[in-house]
């Protein structure tokens, strides 16, 4: 996911640049494109966040199993 966001954050800064090459974007254009990139890189935090979060649940969810097959290979 991290990989898909940065490709498209540098896909934009690369249009922001050759389109400013070829013909002055106007102000507004050039303010509503900003106020994506911000966007995006706000919605990439909260991915990160987000997946930090299942990271750390995914791991107590394994360490909760590896501890019921220990007591039931006890039990038998």
């Amino acid at each position: 996911m991290r990989q898909i966001s940065t490709a498209i954050l540098l896909s934009l800064t690369l249009l922001l640049f050759s389109s400013g090459a070829a013909q002055t974007p106007e102000s507004r254009q050039e303010e509503q494109l900003l106020a994506l990139v911000k966007e995006l890189q706000t919605q990439q935090a909260q991915i990160a966040d987000n997946q930090a979060k299942i990271d750390s649940k995914l791991a107590e969810v394994a360490e909760i199993i590896r501890v019921a097959r220990i007591y039931s290979a006890r039990g038998k």
